[in-house]
């Protein structure tokens, strides 16, 4: 796509120019710079498992596709590193394997934008910059371990991005922090277009790939295909551990395709943010989600697009389909129903949550699914122990 001259120069303006939700890689640094971003991420993250010695499961699918997916718009070469070196010395205070903490590490780096914005943004000298962002990073990672534990039980799994609410919780509280002491982060809306003719055949055959290696793994047949939609999704669900991983590639296949089919159907188009959230559906089709489950979440927000004020291809709201596709086990746990109402709650819902992180958390839709979940599933359960009883 670029030249290396062209992809340097497009790697540097990345590294250097805010991250805060929305922020799209393509159109600050070119569709080059942006896919070299997020495959030297996603190489570096297959490298780290290995190191580890990890045994690629689901989890590890999904870890690596959100290192993959975010590296589109937030995540880049340089900001992620003090969030996962902060989970490591948590590691090493507890005196664990950091073999126990990487996927939270990994998925940790979703408040990535913090280091950005601290480092290149704030009006102090640099020496304070720099100290500011290795304190504030290192520090994230070192506090996340215990508290997203602790989240999975306020929303009891039916959250998939579970990292994302925790960030919530901890960006909301930094970033008030920030404020009084004068640093308000600003909002940010770049959305490229016009890439559709380049970014379509690209995802075409990704998904297509999938779908065939993982026939011919599975004994050339879609068999357990509809064991992986008997799941619900709740965390934690590995379709890898599962029913293999022949299966779980043609059920992450068919999730692509039907987060493209969404992005054609209400005229979006095809740019870093919404391939990250195609990736996202597809990475976690290792781990909780099929098309059983995150259907009912697109009508959930088609419907809400004709009721509300704003329009469905409007940039937060495309997001907030392909990623609010994190609620997808209330439709697999509770039925089709409940997952429309949570995704039409959290249509709404997500649109304002992003004030309180001021966009320094890339997982926005995680902390709003984790808000809707823990609100939900108390009531929805206490009426069907009635209907039980």
């Amino acid at each position: 796509m670029d030249s290396p001259s062209v992809i340097l120069k497009g790697l540097h303006t990345i590294i250097n120019e805010p991250d805060i939700l929305i922020t799209d890689y393509i159109a600050i640094g070119g569709i080059g710079a942006t896919f070299v971003n997020s495959g030297m991420l996603t190489l570096i993250s297959i490298l780290i498992l290995h190191r580890l010695k990890i045994n690629i499961n689901g989890i590890s699918v999904a870890a690596v596709f959100l290192m993959s997916s975010f590296a589109l718009f937030g995540k880049n070469l340089f900001n992620v590193w003090l969030i996962i070196i902060g989970v490591f010395i948590y590691s090493k205070v507890q005196k664990e394997k950091f073999s126990k903490f990487i996927y939270i590490a990994l998925f940790g780096t979703s408040m990535a934008p913090t280091i950005t914005e601290l480092m290149f943004f704030i009006d102090q000298p640099l020496l304070i910059r720099i100290a500011l962002g290795i304190i504030i990073g290192l520090s994230i990672g070192f506090v996340l371990p215990p508290l997203s534990s602790f989240m999975l039980k306020v929303h009891q799994g039916y959250d998939l991005y579970n990292i994302g609410f925790t960030a919530g919780l901890i960006g909301t509280i930094y970033v008030s922090l920030f404020k009084s002491y004068g640093f308000v982060p600003k909002s940010n809306i770049i959305w490229s277009t016009g890439n559709n003719t380049v970014l379509m055949p690209f995802l075409f055959l990704v998904f297509s790939s999938m779908i065939i290696s993982g026939f011919y793994m599975n004994g050339k047949s879609f068999r357990s295909l509809k064991k992986v939609y008997s799941y619900s999704g709740r965390l934690l669900c590995d379709f890898v551990t599962l029913e293999g991983f022949g299966i779980t590639l043609v059920n992450m296949g068919l999730n692509g395709f039907m987060g493209m089919a969404y992005v054609l159907l209400i005229g979006a188009e095809f740019n870093g943010p919404t391939i990250g959230g195609i990736l996202t559906i597809v990475g976690f089709g290792a781990f909780g989600k099929h098309l059983r489950n995150i259907t009912p979440i697109f009508l959930g927000v088609f419907l809400g697009s004709l009721t509300k004020i704003w329009s469905i291809s409007d940039p937060p709201i495309v997001l907030a389909a392909l990623f609010g596709t994190a609620l997808a086990p209330i439709a697999g746990e509770f039925g089709w129903q409940y997952g429309v109402l949570a995704s039409f709650i959290n249509s709404s819902v997500v649109l304002n949550v992003g004030v309180l992180h001021g966009g320094m958390n890339l997982y926005n839709t995680g902390f709003s699914a984790g808000i809707v979940a823990t609100t939900m599933i108390p009531i929805i359960q206490a009426f069907r122990k009635e209907e039980n009883n």
